[in-house]
């Protein structure tokens, strides 16, 4: 089992910045990508950005240019750093990671962290 642990969310203002910070511990070898969704009231969960081991990443066309993903491989730490918030950014935020063993793809799910952004 992995446990992911996250942190950083809040309320900001439009056209403000914050960090978020999602730690996995436990099993976490053969961790392949981690990543960001988020889930807005009446909406489906959506991706958000990933990178996998090999420091690839993606992004949601609607965060580019604005948000940027980073991983401290040594630490088993994904890291999202968003600026410019949008009132549409505002979601519950949930950090996903995948781990490959034994040729067998599993997923978890951390407990999710709120961003507001509001005036």
């Amino acid at each position: 089992q992995v446990q992911l642990v996250e942190s950083g969310g809040g309320l900001v203002q439009p056209g403000g910045s914050l960090r978020l910070s999602c730690a996995a511990s436990g099993s976490t070898f053969g961790i392949v990508t981690m990543g960001w969704y988020r889930q807005a009231p009446g909406k489906q969960r959506e991706l958000v950005a990933t990178v996998t081991s090999e420091a690839s990443t993606n992004y949601a066309d609607s965060v580019k240019g604005r948000f940027t993903i980073s991983r401290d491989y040594a630490k088993n730490t994904v890291y999202l750093q968003m600026n410019s918030l949008k009132p549409e950014d505002t979601a519950v935020y949930y950090c996903n990671t995948e781990a490959r063993r034994n040729g067998v793809l599993f997923r978890y799910w951390g407990q999710g962290t709120q961003v507001t952004v509001s005036s």
